[in-house]
């Protein structure tokens, strides 16, 4: 089996962006451009493959850090793509297999495509093979000049072609398969002789022609695989391009997606059939969804493992697993490092966060769970919260199996609460509640009768007793 490398272009500081982002880092459906590169690439299993980077790229070394393949070449000065590959040389300049070229920003580039351009250059014994397409404004691209007998005589950069030459719609991808030794001694004969003072790699062809050497090129139907990215608006457009295919993938395998056109789902989320989603629904990261879910509308998830015939709806998931026939929603917000067990309830305006709560609990409405561990079965009434801040530190709070928590309750975290104790509506819980204890901590309440501002009065208490309290109403009446 013949060899192969790969060098990924990936230099450039994205001044078109506007941004201080390197271009190549930039998200494409969840996933930075440069990393759809390499996904397609890596299914040839190069024995190595050559990132040239420039200054400032820290993410690029942080998003690769663990692949043992990549290897990262300091292009010092942005002096074009001739030179980004002859930093490459110290690396490659004894290898004896092929080498892959590759742009960064050019994200629907697929895998069958790479194969095929490998093996017409091998076919070919070609020393340099060239991915080619046409286009119907090729403003931009570099033209491929061809002899009467088809043969590439050359590469004329937008800058540098004359009127016949941009008339010619037949383009350079800018990746190509070469041969590396005999690619690098012509590289280092490049000259920066041209508008934008710059040391093309596309000269190549012409310096490799005159040097007998034999150049192919491989044609690609589809244009569209072979789009680059220069700034946002052009990133855009390729989002609505890749968006529109993950929606596609997902209907066919028995997806529900009610309204397409105002869905957003990244590339490596996954969601089992007869699961609907509903309009306004993001989607985003490594997130799985089971089957027969109603996700939406109006629904932000991400990286979550949701399970079966679970319903969200108009709520904020994040970085939690959801177990089967758990209802969330409307207006429910799970923050990262929460688990929710099996018909589980969490209800409006509820917040849950790095909290675990057991099978069949419910927490319906206006509540705040933080560093909680909520046992099954119990029910935690509307506006109940979980004071797990003292300023300095977090704390937690734990509650058991079957536990009724009245309306307006505060849990003064560390605090635990037994087995099917009852906790009374507007109490504050600074102490532990044994199992099957009744729990009441409220202030006496006090009643001024006849009250006038200003004026001071009769003042009535009401003892805690239910039955005295209850004639204390009486006699206000």
């Amino acid at each position: 089996m013949k060899r192969l490398v790969a060098i990924i272009l990936a230099a450039g500081e994205g001044t078109r962006m506007k941004s201080s982002l390197p271009k190549v880092l930039h998200t494409l459906c969840g996933k930075p451009l440069i990393s759809w590169v390499y996904e397609s690439l890596k299914n040839l299993n190069p024995e190595k493959v050559y990132i040239v980077i420039g200054k400032n790229h820290d993410e690029m070394l942080a998003l690769f850090s663990r692949n043992e393949k990549i290897v990262f070449v300091k292009q010092s000065k942005p002096l074009g793509s001739g030179d980004a590959v002859r930093e490459c040389e110290k690396y490659l300049k004894n290898y004896t297999g092929d080498c892959l070229i590759l742009c960064g920003d050019v994200p629907l580039l697929s895998t069958d495509t790479l194969q095929r351009l490998v093996s017409t250059h091998r076919k070919g014994h070609n020393t340099l093979t060239l991915l080619t397409t046409r286009v119907d404004n090729p403003y931009g691209y570099g033209r491929i000049c061809r002899s009467l007998d088809n043969d590439i005589l050359k590469i004329v950069e937008e800058n540098e072609a004359n009127r016949w030459e941009k008339s010619i719609n037949e383009i350079n991808s800018g990746i190509y398969c070469c041969i590396p030794r005999t690619l690098f001694p012509v590289a280092r004969k490049l000259s920066s002789d041209n508008k934008k003072g710059e040391y093309y790699l596309t000269d190549c062809v012409e310096l490799l022609r005159t040097r007998g050497e034999k150049i192919g090129s491989f044609f690609l139907e589809n244009s569209e695989e072979v789009l680059g990215i220069n700034n946002r608006k052009e990133l855009a457009e390729m989002e609505k391009i890749v968006r529109n295919k993950i929606l596609d993938n997902l209907m066919l395998v028995g997806v529900t997606i009610v309204d397409p056109e105002h869905t957003y789902i990244d590339a490596d989320v996954s969601i089992s059939q007869d699961t609907t989603i509903l309009p306004g629904t993001i989607i985003k990261g490594a997130t799985k969804i089971g089957s027969n879910c109603r996700i939406g509308p109006q629904t932000y998830i991400e990286n979550c493992v949701i399970g079966n015939s679970v319903e969200i709806r108009a709520s904020f998931v994040y970085g939690t697993e959801v177990e089967n026939e758990t209802k969330i929603g409307p207006f429910a917000h799970i923050r990262p490092g929460s688990s929710l067990g099996q018909k589980v309830r969490i209800g409006n305006f509820t917040e849950v966060k790095k909290s675990r709560i057991g099978t069949g609990t419910k927490v319906s409405h206006l509540s705040y769970i933080g560093d909680s561990v909520l046992g099954k079965e119990i029910n935690v009434g509307a506006g109940v919260i979980t004071c797990n801040y003292d300023g300095v530190a977090k704390h937690r709070t734990v509650i058991g199996d079957k536990v009724f928590v009245g309306s307006n309750v505060n849990l003064i975290a560390p605090v635990r609460v037994g087995k099917k104790a009852v906790i009374g509506a507007g109490s504050t819980i600074t102490k532990n509640v044994p199992a099957q204890s009744l729990a009441i901590a409220r202030s006496r309440e006090i009643i001024k009768r006849k009250y006038q501002l200003g004026k001071q009065l009769t003042v009535h208490k009401v003892a805690y007793a239910p039955k005295l309290q209850r004639r204390s109403e009486e006699k206000c009446k």
